[in-house]
């Protein structure tokens, strides 16, 4: 379908247009639409030489995204992860980004079930569950069970 290297790079700068990819998740995507595998890397090493192509720059953006939308950083570093993006420039994003995990997650709970703490065990089991599929560390959540209410 795409055989050289100029139509691979306009079917790839397309997608950059739209938003950020990581480099494994372009390559996907471009060997998908029919791309030959060799002409793929080729164009994603030269995106990623011309800086229109960065692992860094799509796991930021990614990472402040999904804090913005109340996702924890375990959750943040699978799906980071299942795109392909290393672990230490997951390490990275998620230390660059300027976000309270405790505050979030504590305001992403009260948001669910409301200002008021749980007291009884099955509320704050429940409550935590929610969380943790969030992606919420335990200490978060904790944070967040115990701190309802006061954390912002």
């Amino acid at each position: 379908m795409h055989d050289t290297a100029t139509d691979i790079r306009h079917v790839a700068l397309n997608l950059l247009a739209r938003r950020e990819h990581g480099t494994a998740e372009l390559s996907r995507k471009l060997i998908a639409r029919g791309c030959d595998e060799a002409a793929v890397h080729e164009v994603v090493v030269k995106l990623s030489g011309e800086g229109l192509l960065s692992d860094r720059r799509f796991a930021e953006q990614f990472t402040a995204s999904k804090a913005t939308r109340g996702k924890g950083p375990l959750r943040i570093r699978l799906e980071l992860s299942a795109r392909g993006v290393g672990e230490s420039t997951i390490d990275d994003a998620l230390a660059v980004c300027e976000t309270d995990w405790n505050g979030l997650a504590a305001q992403v709970r009260e948001k669910r079930f409301g200002s008021i703490a749980p007291e009884e065990f099955p509320d704050k089991a429940r409550q935590g569950r929610f969380l943790q599929q969030r992606g919420f560390t335990s200490e978060q959540i904790h944070f967040a069970l115990e701190h309802s209410g006061d954390s912002r």
